[in-house]
């Protein structure tokens, strides 16, 4: 026992010395667009060709070297904070002067060990706060931002588009005599989302902006970085697909799976039912995620436009019966659950009369990236 007992804190004490060897920490946390803001924050300080390393954990894990090597994370069994160890001393190795990392942890507890014995940050990035994780981090979504907080640095400072409970964040962060600093999403314009080669949103690229500001790089360098640095896998695509005489528009947006990111989606999209394209929303289920399948029964029903409805995956006949429940006609929805992403591909290309715009959502784990490869396998990439 006392061998086990010296050995943690031998552990402890090694991680404490590499983390403090890297002078600025950069912890990013939110329930949507961690990833992004990860990689578009780190782009944009090696676009002032700082050294720096980077750490996502969205639909697929990565490191992105100081040299700007990609490597995929390769995992034994579930998702472990103990990782975010051996990632600080590849930083360490690499003479890295900033690391940008994305919290990985979900649990409260967890969130607030992984920002209090593993990353020590020195600048905090909240994303947003919503609905997702509920059964963890909730019931509430103000219980959802009170978790978040607890990656908040001490004495530091924290950047967040979290507009709705920044008296929170701002409480939160009092205790911990750390700075406040809000962005507005609408403070990057048009042209600037221009540069981008996929769809990304407004409030990611204004916190990356002002995190990169934060440090000294200016906007030109800032978003020469970004708009260079390869964007994580399961970001906003368009893409054009031709078939017997079709023309099908496919968005993936499987990545965002909570009502207030689905709106956020059709208003920056610009997505609505027109004449002459039928609108079909293809909802993507999980069968770990009851609470959430259940929730986007309810939302496809109540708050989400379009002229037809496909689920696929696994635990989704209470997801259509919940749609159904909720007012949603029997006749605009289909079960596909158990089908493969081939049939169901086959499926809306055969409701399809002539043009057709699908939006995929839900989840992306399991089918969901399957039945996107195939989606991207028959077209090609416009936006």
């Amino acid at each position: 026992m006392g061998i086990l007992i010296a050995y943690g804190l031998f552990e402890y004490r090694r991680h404490y010395y590499h983390i403090h060897r890297i002078p600025n920490r950069i912890h990013v946390n939110g329930t949507r667009g961690k990833s992004s803001v990860t990689r578009l924050i780190g782009g944009g300080l090696k676009g002032a060709d700082n050294r720096v390393f980077i750490k996502t954990t969205g639909t697929k894990p990565r490191t992105i070297s100081v040299d700007g090597i990609e490597r995929p994370i390769h995992r034994v069994g579930k998702a472990n904070i103990i990782e975010q160890l051996k990632v600080v001393r590849d930083a360490v190795a690499q003479k890295a002067e900033y690391i940008v990392i994305e919290c990985m942890a979900v649990q409260p507890d967890l969130q607030y060990l992984t920002e209090r014995q593993m990353i020590y940050s020195t600048v905090g990035v909240i994303t947003n706060a919503r609905a997702d994780h509920l059964d963890v981090m909730g019931p509430t979504v103000a219980d959802v931002a009170e978790s978040l907080c607890n990656s908040l640095p001490r004495k530091g400072v924290v950047y967040t588009t979290e507009y709705n409970h920044l008296d929170i964040i701002k409480r939160r962060a009092a205790r911990l005599n750390t700075e406040v600093k809000y962005i507005d999403p609408e403070t990057v314009d048009n042209d600037t989302m221009r540069g981008f080669s996929y769809l990304e949103h407004k409030s990611n690229v204004a916190l990356a902006l002002a995190v990169c500001r934060h440090f000294g790089v200016d906007k030109e360098e800032a978003l020469r970085g970004m708009y260079s640095i390869q964007p994580d896998p399961g970001v906003l695509h368009k893409y054009a697909i031709q078939i017997n005489g079709k023309s099908l528009e496919f968005i993936n947006a499987f990545a965002a799976n909570d009502p207030e990111s689905y709106k956020a989606i059709w208003e920056m999209l610009h997505i609505h039912r027109e004449p002459g394209m039928k609108l079909i929303v293809l909802v993507n289920s999980r069968r770990d995620r009851v609470q959430r399948a259940e929730q986007l029964g309810e939302f496809i029903a109540s708050s989400l436009e379009a002229d037809f409805f496909v689920v696929s995956g696994e635990y989704t006949h209470a997801l259509v019966h919940k749609a159904i429940h909720c007012g949603l006609p029997a006749a605009n929805i289909k079960d596909l659950g158990g089908h493969s992403a081939e049939q169901v591909f086959n499926f809306i290309a055969g409701i399809t009369e002539k043009n057709a715009l699908v939006v995929g959502i839900g989840n992306i784990v399991g089918l969901g990236e399957e039945i996107v490869n195939h989606f991207v396998s028959k077209g090609r990439m416009i936006a």
